[in-house]
């Protein structure tokens, strides 16, 4: 039998039926998917199904033989480009209309001349070996990852947003494998060594949504209020199972529960499935029916922090809301990627509102939202929140804190500008007129339009079309003891006169009351007309209700009191001031601040505050202070951090408290109490510490040790779960005391093939780069930038960010500087998504050259 008649043997043997696609003018064939084939093909095909099979053999390097069918409506009939992007050799066979044809294969793309098709309902078979990059093979598991535009790395397929298609699967697997799809499972056929699942076609996605995942897995299922909701994991701890599979039910029904309620829009999806997945990627990613989560943000303990519970149920609400807002409707090009993501964000913290209170919520908003926003908003390399995309093989440029962070802050003050039920009436309006359709920001300012007297064009222009934060200053003026004027005005941080129309608080603060005045700061310049007339303040707190976005002043007296101001949110947003002012190079210099915080961290109680505190403190320890100083300070950081520790009476401080200490001890007594800590598996008392701790310890350690040790073979031998092990195998290298076995290690990556764990592959790396290390690490800088083009082509969306952060982030000398710099006026015409990656990524480097002392 040739492989011709067996490929289509097969297909007629699975029943066929399948894809659809494009039309229209001759588009020219470029690597990617440009906007040009995009918008041609969308414009001439629709009614796309796939019918896909899949055959898993359990080797993991074994290649996956498949079939597909494709069946699509063209307006018209003309060439036709099918997305895959792998060598020629992956394809088998291809027919068209029931008519083999030779393969013709050029950049990426199948080439189906004119000839074999015609207007109307049009039929291709393929036969093809799926390509493994994109479906994340393990030893004994995989799972399917398509965004943004990886569909066509695994099989031929229309890998645009807006050609939604229906998607029937089958997948051949090990018999003593599970599976899960976006659709239900239908029945299954069992061989003699493997066993094939039939799942039913799927609702409508676009190919990034589409997704499934295989192999050794636990299999649980729940019924929450007459919805049946499954879930695989790969978590072998008795103890974190018993405490999180039924929270996580929980957590999906009421995210669900409140969408509903809050869009008016019943769950649009035919199932209700997840998966925790080890060293995922991301946090998670919404595929209908088979949600794919990082299976360590799932599964917590009893020595979990309250941040941690509240992150689960931001997380799982995030993933839940995508289900309207990402994949009921749809952005039409990646440009509007950004929009999921906001509403995505935007809805999971109503969600943490309704669930946590509101004194809970605004004071995670402010945590979650705001120093991340900033962190890339203040840099030279600041992105708008909507972004231009002329190929989709750049769409994961477009991802990072811009659009996860401040583009929810964008969309609290859009609310707050139309008012809630206005704002809630636009969109529902929005979700019903496009479901299961794609739409354009443009689509939704059009219809909130609406439903305000306010001019949203104008708006949107500054919060969303342009890059940068503004900054406040202000001007106050008294008659004898009295107010008589107080105006703040606001710039842009680069220059320029730039107006971010929005409101916050301001608090004048007394001896014995204070006195909040909202601030509407609709133009440059704002006139506080309440102010007028009140006696004179002790100090003024800007800011006050962490609803404001820019750089704010800083009283200094309000420094002298902070920690005695009683509410939490206000105290966050100070420490965000004084933070964001000490990167200014206003008010403190880093030691200065760092002394403030460190005092903090003896009287704040406010669990998320005090994580927010010792971060601060932590990275101006390591990234804003010379080596000099931090050894003539260490002593006294570790003692405090230590005595604070002890004296704490509530048992998630003392764990925040716990990791700092372990973050930036240096000294030989600090190093030998942690030693015997993990040692004897003894935490101190009011700690509880599990096996992820322990091994977090050791590898501290271990980079901290500068005698050969047997602490990681050790660690390595306590722990129990293998895909656990595997990731402590794979860091070793990274903390090795032997120089050359860092360099091997760095050479490595070098390798597309050992950068497949791309989690365990960040982790290395800000171990490689640890500061105590940067001497032997510099060398690797160069070699760092210039992997990053292929980093950014053959990674996973926020790889290449994650990649520069985890090197970058803890350097503070002149020649680190001067690499970069090097590098950026040596590649003058470098890709620009990238330059500005770069920039971000060591803004802290370049402001260090002026802080740092």
């Amino acid at each position: 039998m040739n492989k011709v008649t067996k490929y289509f043997l097969l297909f007629s043997l699975l029943s066929a039926n399948g894809f659809a696609q494009q039309g229209g003018q001759k588009t020219a064939v470029e690597l990617g998917v440009s906007l040009a084939l995009a918008t041609a093909r969308s414009n001439n095909i629709s009614n796309i199904q796939y019918r896909l099979h899949f055959n898993i053999p359990a080797e993991q390097t074994a290649p996956i033989q498949s079939t597909e069918g494709i069946d699509f409506k063209l307006n018209k009939s003309d060439q036709l480009q099918i997305d895959f992007k792998q060598d020629i050799a992956h394809l088998k066979a291809i027919a068209v209309n029931g008519k083999a044809i030779n393969i013709d294969f050029k950049n990426e793309h199948i080439i189906v001349d004119q000839q074999y098709l015609k207007s109307g309902n049009n039929h291709i078979e393929i036969g093809f070996v799926a390509g493994n990059e994109s479906l994340n093979r393990n030893k004994d598991f995989l799972y399917a990852l398509f965004v943004p535009d990886h569909a066509r790395t695994v099989f031929p397929c229309f890998d645009q947003p807006d050609l939604k298609a229906n998607f029937l699967l089958s997948l051949t697997v090990p018999t003593d494998w599970k599976v899960m799809a976006n659709a239900v499972k239908k029945d299954s056929l069992k061989l003699a060594d493997a066993i094939t699942y039939h799942f039913k076609n799927s609702d409508k996605l676009p190919t990034y949504l589409f997704s499934f995942t295989a192999g050794k897995y636990t299999y649980v299922n729940q019924k929450m209020k007459d919805r049946d909701m499954e879930f695989l994991h790969r978590e072998t701890d008795s103890a974190k199972i018993k405490f999180s599979v039924d929270s996580v039910f929980v957590a999906h029904r009421d995210a669900i529960d409140f969408l509903e309620n809050w869009t008016a829009i019943k769950y649009p999806f035919q199932k209700i499935g997840f998966a925790g997945i080890p060293d995922f990627q991301f946090g998670g990613m919404e595929h209908p029916g088979e949600v794919q989560y990082k299976a360590s943000a799932l599964f917590l303990d009893q020595g979990a922090t309250k941040d941690q519970f509240i992150s689960r149920s931001n997380l799982i609400s995030h993933e839940t809301a995508h289900m309207w807002f990402g994949d009921l409707v749809t952005m039409k090009w990646f440009n509007d990627v950004w929009m999921k993501e906001v509403f995505a964000n935007f809805m999971a913290d109503k969600v943490t509102e309704k669930l946590m209170g509101k004194s809970t919520f605004d004071l995670k908003f402010l945590q979650d939202h705001y120093p991340a926003a900033y962190g890339v908003d203040r840099t030279l390399g600041a992105n708008p929140i909507r972004q231009q995309l002329e190929n989709l093989q750049e769409a994961g440029s477009m991802y990072g804190n811009i659009i996860y962070h401040k583009a929810p802050i964008m969309m609290r003050q859009l609310e707050l500008l139309m008012g809630k039920e206005n704002f809630q009436k636009g969109i529902r309006e929005y979700l019903k007129k496009y479901a299961y359709g794609n739409a354009t920001w443009n689509d939704l300012i059009t219809i909130l339009s609406q439903y305000t007297k306010s001019d949203l064009y104008s708006w949107n222009k500054v919060w969303v079309n342009e890059p940068g934060r503004p900054v406040f200053s202000y001007e106050i003026k008294y008659e004898g003891d009295k107010i008589s004027d107080l105006s703040l005005s606001q710039t842009g941080e680069t220059g320029g006169q730039r107006v971010w129309p929005q409101s916050f608080t301001v608090k004048l603060v007394y001896p014995t009351n204070s006195k909040v005045l909202t601030v509407n700061a609709m133009t440059a310049k704002t006139l506080v007309a309440e102010a007028k007339g009140l006696p004179k303040p002790q100090y003024i707190l800007f800011n006050a209700d962490g609803a404001g976005y820019g750089l704010f002043p800083v009283d200094q007296h309000m420094v002298a009191d902070v920690y005695n101001i009683a509410d939490p949110l206000e105290r966050a947003s100070a420490y965000i001031n004084c933070y964001e002012n000490m990167l200014s190079g206003k008010s403190f210099k880093p030691y200065e601040l760092m002394v403030i915080l460190l005092k903090g961290i003896t009287v704040e109680k406010n669990e998320m505050n005090l994580r927010l505190l010792t971060g601060y403190m932590t990275n101006i320890y390591w990234t804003f202070l010379s080596a000099d100083k931090r050894e003539s300070v260490n002593v006294l950081m570790e003692k405090t951090i230590w005595n604070a520790l002890i004296a704490e009476p509530l048992a998630n401080n003392k764990k925040i408290l716990f990791n700092a200490y372990q973050n930036i001890y240096q000294s030989p007594e600090a190093g030998k109490r942690l030693y015997d800590i993990w040692l004897k598996q003894s935490a101190p008392e009011g700690i509880k510490l599990q096996e992820d701790d322990y091994s977090s310890l050791a590898l501290t350690l271990a980079l901290k040790t500068d005698t050969i040790n047997n602490i990681l073979k050790e660690q390595l031998a306590r722990t129990k779960n293998e895909d656990r092990k595997n990731r402590l195998v794979y860091l070793m290298p990274a903390i090795s005391l032997d120089v050359k076995e860092r360099d091997n290690f760095f050479n490595s990556l070098k390798d597309r093939k050992n950068r497949r764990k791309e989690a365990w592959v960040t982790t290395a790396l800000a171990y490689l780069h640890h500061p105590i290390r940067q001497v032997t690490s510099e060398k690797y800088l160069p070699g760092s930038l210039d992997l990053l083009e292929e980093i950014q082509k053959t990674g996973d969306i926020f790889f290449p960010q994650s990649w520069l952060v985890a090197i970058f982030s803890g350097y503070n000398d002149k020649k680190a500087y001067a690499i970069v710099q090097d590098f950026l006026k040596s590649h003058p015409d470098y890709n620009p998504k990238l330059k500005d990656k770069i920039l971000q990524a060591t803004d802290n480097l370049r402001r260090a050259q002026q802080i740092v002392h």
